[in-house]
């Protein structure tokens, strides 16, 4: 076999692949199919080449042509530490961002209804009976009770470890069992609610709501907005399967349900914080005004992430989805 010919005969392939290899991430479409294409060919004639060419300089030349023209087909391995800063600072608020219509009225529709209990409980002393008998009543309001209390039952690191597992689980629980309708992330927002709204109706009925509040203020902030995400998210879940808007169902969930594992990782690391502040500011010796100041910050500084690099990263094409080469490829559907 002749070199020259060999040559003549396959290098215009052979450029074509150099430049689309050039041109790395905006190939698309039609255009990264042909670069496989040439990737494949250009791999065999390196093969041939070294077997029945042996020319060194034209075994280098397809060498390194197919060595940069494989990174471009499978991508180059990016270290951790950039992955987990792009999904704190894109993926994650993003996905938060997105949301935000589903979660925003689940939450206040949930301190509508905690506030209806609290205020129904507090009002009529045979609702309060129902619940509990008057002497336990007494034992969990009066000061230095139950209620007050539970915040230091335990060494503040184990209760802070024990209070972000209940509320991960929780959370991860809403986001995941939306799937089915949302009846399940209905009925966990209804509970949390209702227990929510017994201790401040039990504790407004001794007219102290403003030790209640006081308590539950600083980490409630933050760990109640926590729930809120996770519901209202769990929801758009749900909402999803009855209505996937001209997808099948199967691609409506796998679109939809990708960017809530993100959710579910992110409401983790922003319980952790919520549970740290149970634990270490709630039962501590400082004012009132300071601990519910600790939390006011929490609070604004989640919303903030939320609402400026959430919504900044989603105006950007962000969706909290992970990217496309990790999504999984989509079987063609009948039009």
């Amino acid at each position: 076999m002749d070199i020259d010919l060999f040559v003549a005969a396959h290098r215009a392939e052979w450029d074509r692949l150099a430049e689309l290899v050039r041109r790395g991430g905006s190939v698309r479409g039609a255009e990264a199919d042909e670069m496989v294409r040439l990737y494949q060919r250009t791999a065999t004639h390196l093969s041939i080449v070294r077997t029945e060419l042996p020319d060194p300089a034209l075994i280098g030349r397809l060498s390194t042509l197919v060595a940069r023209a494989r990174s471009a087909i499978t991508g180059t391995h990016s270290p951790a530490w950039r992955e987990i800063g792009l999904f704190f600072s894109r993926r994650l608020p993003a996905a938060l961002y997105l949301g935000w219509r589903w979660w925003v009225p689940t939450g206040l529709l949930f301190i509508g209804v905690t506030a209806l209990i609290a205020l129904w409980i507090a009002g009529d002393p045979q609702v309060q009976a129902s619940i509990y008998a008057p002497d336990e009543i007494r034992e969990m309001t009066k000061p230095g009770g139950e209620f007050e209390n539970y915040y230091s039952s335990k060494p503040a690191a184990s209760f802070a470890a024990g209070v972000w597992t209940n509320n991960a689980w929780v959370a991860a629980a809403c986001l995941m069992l939306g799937v089915l309708l949302g009846l399940p992330v209905i009925y966990m927002l209804w509970m949390n609610a209702v227990n929510v709204g017994i201790g401040g109706g039990l504790m407004m009925s001794v007219g102290r709501g403003d030790v209640f509040l006081g308590l539950i203020t600083p980490h409630g902030l933050l760990e109640l907005t926590a729930v809120f995400v996770a519901g209202g998210i769990g929801l758009k879940l749900g909402w999803t399967v009855i209505d996937p808007r001209g997808r099948t169902r199967p691609q409506a969930l796998a679109e939809e349900g990708r960017p809530v594992v993100v959710v579910v990782l992110g409401l983790a690391c922003v319980l952790g914080i919520s549970g740290v502040i149970e634990a270490f500011v709630t039962p501590s010796g400082l004012p009132t005004w300071a601990r519910i100041g600790i939390g006011v910050v929490a609070e604004l500084a989640f919303l903030a992430y939320v609402f400026i690099i959430g919504r900044r990263a989603a105006h950007a094409g962000e969706t909290g989805d992970v990217d496309a080469k990790y999504a999984g490829d989509k079987l063609p559907t009948a039009a």
